[in-house]
């Protein structure tokens, strides 16, 4: 579908990149402040044109509860947010989010919002840096994980021709979630994660069937400190660089399983094999099931 005459002369989609300072590092996003006006097939529309992972949309606050919660913030900083991908809409986009976040803070202050996403609440605060970077963190919405049969994961393995001897033991595979599911999968070694040819449509299928939004790999640099990488073919994209929804899955998976401390600050590199690097950083709080998940923005250039 091609984006009509009136929405292209309603609106200009801003362009940001989430989880780096700088405007070659991290995931790309499209942000749209005022959507209002726009329907469904027209978001997706600038979305594919656009062709990025995922980009966002922004109205103002919803006029019932979202997932059972009411988004209760500031006047004028509390929206309704949707996320498409060039293929299809997701329930949430952490790295969207936070491109909407500083977007957002450059034209109305650093501070906090609230955003009304499919998934339910998500609060965001948005913070200065000293060298005068803005930094968003995020607080997913109640997070959950689960097992995963024995023979998905071996179709899931399957599409991505790992053997399961690849696999690191001491991070045993799960789907988990924190506002959408992701499959995650522990890389035996920096190599085995750098190595990735798979089949775009086979794994597509299985996420399809699983309800994913990405494939979570994820390899043990130390104890805190994680390289990650995001196969995204139902959202019609080979990879992601930067997935703030998978990081806040991720953080939930880690402290479910007790790889690390109740309260920890984990560190993730995402997108160097993609020569877009960015870092994710995800703090969970003994006591709060919510992760949170932050990084830097800015704007990019056309």
């Amino acid at each position: 579908m091609e984006i009509n005459e009136r929405a292209v002369g309603a609106l200009d989609a801003l362009h940001y990149t989430a989880f780096s300072s700088h405007p070659d590092g991290g995931n790309p996003a499209g942000v749209v402040l005022d959507a209002s006006g726009l329907d469904d097939a027209e978001m997706l529309a600038i979305a594919a044109q656009l062709g990025y992972s995922e980009s966002a949309f922004l109205t103002g606050p919803p006029e019932e509860p979202v997932g059972g919660e009411e988004p209760v913030g500031e006047p004028g900083r509390a929206f309704t947010i949707r996320y498409f991908s060039p293929r299809a809409e997701v329930p949430f986009c952490g790295h969207a989010t936070v491109a909407a976040s500083v977007a957002l803070a450059e034209r109305i202050g650093p501070g906090d919002l609230v955003f009304a996403t499919r998934a339910g609440t998500v609060p965001v605060t948005v913070t200065d840096e000293a060298d005068g970077t803005l930094r968003a963190t995020l607080t997913s919405v109640e997070p959950r994980v689960e097992e995963i049969a024995s023979e998905e994961l071996a179709e899931a393995l399957a599409a991505l021709d790992w053997p399961s001897a690849d696999l690191d033991p001491l991070l045993p595979p799960r789907i988990a979630f924190a506002g959408a599911r992701h499959l995650v999968l522990a890389a035996g070694s920096r190599e085995r994660l750098a190595d990735l040819s798979y089949d775009f449509e086979r794994l597509a299928a299985l996420m399809r069937k699983l309800d994913l939004t990405t494939v979570q790999l994820v390899w043990r640099a130390a104890d805190t400190v994680f390289h990650v990488r995001d196969p995204f073919p139902i959202g019609g994209v080979v990879e992601d660089p930067a997935t703030g929804a998978a990081a806040a899955a991720f953080g939930a998976y880690a402290r479910e399983l007790a790889l690390v401390p109740a309260e920890s600050v984990l560190t993730l590199h995402q997108g160097e094999d993609m020569g877009r690097p960015g870092v994710l950083t995800v703090t969970l709080h003994a006591g709060d099931p919510r992760v949170r998940v932050s990084g830097t923005g800015t704007r990019m250039p056309r």
